[in-house]
C-alpha cells in the first residue's frame, strides 16, 4: 500500500503540478526564504497530534470545516540537517483523510518512507522545506495541492489531506 500512494504521489504531482496561482501556499515553514509567515497554532479545528519522539504518533480527527490554505505545525522542532527542494527524504508518516478522520496509510506499520522532494504533491514539496531530521510537522493539505479533482487509490477526489511526517533522514 505504501508503495502504492508514493507512486501514486509522483504520479499526480505530474498531473496536479501545474496551478493557476503558481502553487504558492498560504504558509511557509521556518528556514524557508519565502516572504509568506509560517502558520504555526494552526486552526482550532484542526487535529491534535500526540505521541512520543520516534514512535507512531495518535492523531484525533479533525471537526469542522477544512481549511482552504496549506497548514503547517510542527509538533516537534528537529536539530538535524534540514530539508531543502530538491533534497531526498526518508520519513515516517501517517495519512488521514479529513472527512472521514480515518488513517488512510501509515509507514508506521513497516519501514519508513524514502523519495524526493521534488517526486511527491505540492503540499509536501511546500509544507516540508525547512524542517530538520528529528523533527515531527503536521501538514494539513488542501485538494489543490494533494490529489485533486482525480484523488488517488483510497483518496476521494477533492480530499484534505492530514500527514504527520517524523523526518528521519535527508540527503
Amino acid at each position: 500500500m505504501k508503495k502504492l500512494v508514493i507512486v501514486s504521489v509522483a504520479l499526480l504531482l505530474a498531473i496536479t503540478g501545474c496551478t493557476t496561482d503558481g502553487g504558492k501556499a498560504s504558509t511557509t515553514p521556518k528556514g524557508s526564504t519565502d516572504s509568506a509567515s509560517q502558520n504555526t497554532t494552526g486552526g482550532s479545528n484542526l487535529p491534535t497530534v500526540s505521541g512520543d519522539k520516534g514512535k507512531e504518533p495518535t492523531i484525533t480527527p479533525p471537526t469542522g470545516a477544512a481549511p482552504s490554505t496549506l497548514e503547517i505545525q510542527d509538533i516537534f522542532q528537529g536539530d538535524g540537517a534540514e530539508a531543502k527542494q530538491g533534497s531526498t527524504l526518508t520519513v515516517h508518516y501517517t495519512l488521514m483523510a479529513w472527512s472521514t478522520g480515518k488513517v488512510v496509510e501509515s509507514s508506521w506499520s513497516g519501514a519508513p518512507a524514502t523519495f524526493g522532494l521534488d517526486q511527491v504533491i505540492l503540499g509536501w514539496q511546500q509544507g516540508i522545506p525547512g524542517m530538520k531530521v528529528g523533527g515531527r510537522r503536521l501538514l494539513v493539505i488542501p485538494p489543490d495541492l494533494g490529489y485533486g479533482a482525480q484523488g488517488a487509490g483510497p483518496i476521494a477526489a477533492n480530499e484534505t489531506l492530514i500527514f504527520v511526517v517524523d523526518l528521519i533522514a535527508v540527503k
